[in-house]
């Protein structure tokens, strides 16, 4: 089952905790995140999912900034986000979807007892032009049935940053 607006709210602080949190930004059945200051893009043409692949930096300045078809960009949410005994989800927001802007639409799943920055994977249609701090995805909740095992992945817990593909370390040989 998938939480309601109100009790993402009833849950905030406890199994929920959203930093900042704006209660303006809840809706029916979800919660708006907005986007950082800054993207990654990867710096090579071909991409190996057996290396580190180098990223650049890119600031989003409050004019913003003008994304281009064709190349895959990284950012994150402004928001950090914990969430205990539920399974968040994230997916684009409609509106932006129908500007074609596609946000994160490969990996939207996440785990129970993830904690930290949400990256977004982010790819466009067309040229679009881009701000700090737009409302671009919505995080929503299901519940979970039976006994599991928390999130504790070194890849992507309690990450601060945007943080491209560590995929190559499933390739490296275990210790």
């Amino acid at each position: 089952m998938i939480l309601s607006g109100r009790e993402i709210l009833r849950r905030m602080g406890g199994d929920i905790v959203i930093e900042p949190f704006d209660e303006k930004k809840i809706n029916p059945n979800s919660y708006n995140l907005s986007l950082y200051n800054e993207l990654l893009v990867y710096e090579k043409a071909v991409l190996d999912m057996k290396k580190p692949n180098p990223v650049q930096k890119i600031l989003i300045p409050e004019s913003g900034l003008r994304l281009e078809p064709g190349r895959l960009y990284l950012g994150r949410t402004a928001e950090y986000t914990r969430t205990e005994r539920l399974v968040p989800m994230l997916e684009g927001r409609s509106s932006v979807g129908r500007l074609g802007l596609f946000i994160h639409i490969t990996a939207g799943f996440g785990d129970v007892g993830f904690s930290g920055y949400w990256t977004l994977e982010m790819f466009c249609t067309q040229p679009i032009v881009i701000y700090p701090g737009v409302e671009i995805c919505q995080i929503y909740y299901h519940t979970i049935e039976g006994d599991y095992d928390p999130y504790q992945s070194g890849k992507y817990q309690n990450n601060s940053g945007i943080q491209p593909s560590l995929l190559y370390r499933e390739f490296e040989p275990e210790e």
